[in-house]
């Protein structure tokens, strides 16, 4: 499926793959039943996002954002994790209404990653460049090999790294994601772990057992809790501090009030573990 070698887990022939040519689609990914893997194929492109490659994931997001899955891990086939928009495509077909619709495509693709309420981790096992820094900086999680190296490298064929900025502003420092945009030069993982970037860096060879922790760690929580939790997280992080307080205020009340939470409280007050099964 995938010549990442290291992308290979136990359970991979029990999970319920679909093959869809650019993208690859996995429920039950790692043995665990509510976690989706979604795979960029195009491993010979380096996982370049082709309009087709954008339209497909965004689809999929969007299908998965309505079932009951709890987990996506966004994983690329290869080499390398993603190199950005798929530079011959767009040069291919040059105008102000073509990149204006591409770039309009590409940032509703990454809204719909922050939007929808499973956590999304990127399980990064190589280069992530422009667009695909952007979507390691979109996703909520960020697990690394710690031969991954991460860039927004536009300004380096003259196209400033607009789109990517938005995400990279939001995850390191200013002075941090500026360097980037305007050097276009690499970093490594152990700097993007410092910076912000991902959470988590690992050997390649112990990626897919970090993303299974991280991964089932979430999966063990309640799914209210998680989705209400993650839609306050970024709605909070856009307004003004009273505001902020206020969302949050709102969102722990109604929080308090599900079934699972009020099992959770029950069971700290009488020393065991919750039954959240029931």
């Amino acid at each position: 499926m995938n010549s990442d070698s290291s992308s290979t887990h136990p359970a991979e022939s029990s999970a319920d793959t679909e093959p869809t040519g650019v993208l690859l689609i996995e429920h039950g990914a790692y043995g665990l039943p509510g976690v989706v893997r979604l795979t960029l194929n195009r491993p010979d492109a380096f996982n370049a996002l082709s309009e087709q490659l954008i339209a497909e994931l965004h689809a999929a997001l969007g299908t998965i954002a309505k079932s009951d899955a709890r987990v996506v891990v966004l994983a690329a086939a290869g080499r390398a994790f993603c190199a950005g928009h798929d530079l011959k495509e767009m040069r291919a077909a040059p105008s102000l209404a073509h990149y204006q619709a591409l770039f309009g495509r590409c940032s509703a693709l990454m809204m719909t990653i922050q939007r929808m309420p499973q956590p999304v981790i990127a399980r990064v096992q190589g280069m992530a460049t422009a667009a695909g820094c952007q979507l390691v900086a979109m996703c909520d999680l960020a697990v690394a090999a710690d031969t991954a190296r991460f860039a927004v490298s536009g300004i380096n064929v003259g196209l400033f790294c607009a789109t990517p900025a938005v995400p990279l502003s939001r995850n390191l420092s200013r002075k941090a994601a500026f360097e980037m945009l305007m050097t276009g030069e690499f970093i490594d993982a152990a700097k993007a772990r410092d910076e912000g970037l991902i959470n988590r860096m690992v050997p390649l060879d112990a990626l897919d057992a970090e993303v299974i922790s991280l991964a089932s760690g979430i999966c063990a929580k309640p799914a209210a809790a998680v989705s209400a939790g993650k839609a306050l997280f970024y709605r909070q992080l856009e307004t003004g501090l009273e505001a902020a307080y206020q969302l949050a205020g709102q969102t722990m009340a109604c929080n308090a009030m599900e079934d699972a939470t009020l099992e959770g409280m029950q069971a700290f007050v009488e020393k065991r573990k919750p039954n959240w099964s029931a």
